[in-house]
Order: C-alpha cells, then structure tokens, then sequence
C-alpha cells in the first residue's frame, strides 16, 4: 500500500520547505529532513549518523564538511554522505 503523506504531517512552516519526516512508521528504513537556510552561516554542527544522507540543494549555495573533504554545493546538485561519516553544511550565499 502506498502512503500519501501531507505537508501538515511533517512541515514546520508551510510557507517554506523545513521540516522531518522519520518514515519508519511507513515501513521504509529512511528520515528525510528539509531544511531552510534563509541566512548565509546558517547550519547543524559537525555530526554522523548510522545511514547515509542525501542532500538535495533546491537553492543557493552550501558548504559541506564531509570526512576530510570541503565541497561547494549549488542549486540542483545532489550530495550524498557515507554512514558514519563526520559531517556539516553551512548556507554560504543565495547563488
């Protein structure tokens, strides 16, 4: 059975999209978090988690700390981080 999942059910604003959404109760082995960054040097500390993570920038510009790596995200790319690996993204401009 497929689940439709409303933007009430797990958005904070919605007027924007930020927001969790822990899948688990629908049967998928996933979390997907929106976030909104409306200010440049907004951003979550350095963190890892178990499973991997994918990041889809819808707009502007973010600066990933991956591991060892520093990576330049912009508007359409997608970054996909490794289980257990050290990481954090910061807003750095509207692109």
């Amino acid at each position: 059975m497929a689940h439709v999942i409303e933007r009430e059910d797990w958005a904070e604003h919605l007027d924007r999209w930020q927001g969790e959404l822990q899948c688990g109760a629908y049967g998928a082995d996933i979390c997907i978090i929106f976030n909104f960054l409306p200010e440049p040097g907004g951003g979550p500390r350095l963190h890892r988690h178990p499973y991997a993570e994918t990041f889809i920038v819808r707009s502007g510009i973010g600066l990933f700390t991956v591991g060892d790596q520093q990576i330049t995200a912009t508007a359409g790319q997608i970054l996909i981080t490794p289980p257990d690996t050290p990481h954090k993204f910061t807003n750095i401009g509207p692109g």
